[in-house]
């Protein structure tokens, strides 16, 4: 096994332990892990991070579930529709994308450069509101507003169309919505994200079944690892502070997407 295998299956413990500190992040993780340090193909790689993601959030959701800190009324309003678009965007829309996007100064954009692009734009997405204070937005009882079905529907479609594009599982817009729109206090919406996060992912898993080719022993053997990551995670969040994990987590996240735009364009 060569050093970059090595630094691959080692991130895939990685991931675990970010969604279990955070709640998420690990998706921000699997597709560079699984792209540069593993040599998968992008689009393969999406649907690769799906089934990681998927697994490792549902494994982690358990623990929510057992200490009630999981809204099953707000993941159901949000999910649904989330399920929806993301199997039809991992069915159709992603197979649909042309190999060959445009060619500007002569550069080409393949399909896999355009995947890779979209996926660090959305990492400084992430990347921001990790960093941003949330002063005013850490507890979901605090304030006025009122459980917003519609937008945490519109909010679900759309992030189950993002995670259908780049195999995210979403989780920073994820959080947002259910403190803000469901005015779930933190906990209680970090649980409730992952097992939003987990079975959208794998539904959306689903759709690229007959479409790719899995390598389901690699697969296996990278979710198992992950899933290993998410209960040291658990046990480390008893001792390091989430917030400010999560700022330094933000910080990380938006080095790798300039990282990712900078590698896909110049070299």
């Amino acid at each position: 096994m060569s050093t970059t295998e090595i630094l691959g299956f080692s991130g895939s413990i990685f991931i675990g332990i970010s969604l279990g500190l955070i709640g998420g992040g690990g998706s921000i993780l699997t597709l560079p892990v699984l792209v540069y340090l593993l040599g998968i193909n992008p689009v393969l790689s999406t649907a690769y991070s799906l089934f990681v993601v998927g697994s490792t959030s549902l494994v982690g959701s358990f623990s929510y579930m057992r200490k009630d800190l999981v809204n099953y009324r707000a993941a159901a309003v949000f999910a649904v529709p989330s399920f929806i678009t993301v199997f039809l965007t991992r069915k159709f829309l992603v197979p649909a994308i042309p190999e060959s996007l445009f060619t500007v100064a002569g550069f080409e954009v393949t399909k896999d450069i355009g995947v890779m692009i979209f996926f660090a734009l959305v990492m400084l997405a992430a990347s921001y509101s990790m960093i941003k204070s949330k002063k005013g937005a850490t507890d979901g009882e605090s304030g006025e507003l009122q459980f917003n079905y519609p937008l945490i529907a519109l909010e679900g479609a759309a992030v189950g169309i993002l995670t259908g594009i780049v195999g995210a599982g979403g989780g920073f817009l994820i959080i947002p919505a259910l403190v803000l729109l469901a005015r779930l206090p933190m906990k209680m919406a970090v649980g409730t994200s992952l097992l939003i996060i987990a079975v959208k992912s794998l539904i959306g898993f689903l759709g690229d079944v007959s479409n790719l080719t899995v390598d389901w022993p690699f697969l296996l053997e990278f979710t198992a690892l992950s899933i290993v990551g998410i209960f040291v995670g658990a046990y480390l969040s008893k001792f390091i502070a989430g917030e400010k994990l999560k700022v330094a987590f933000g910080w990380f996240v938006l080095a790798m997407g300039v990282y990712i735009i900078s590698r896909e364009i110049l070299f």
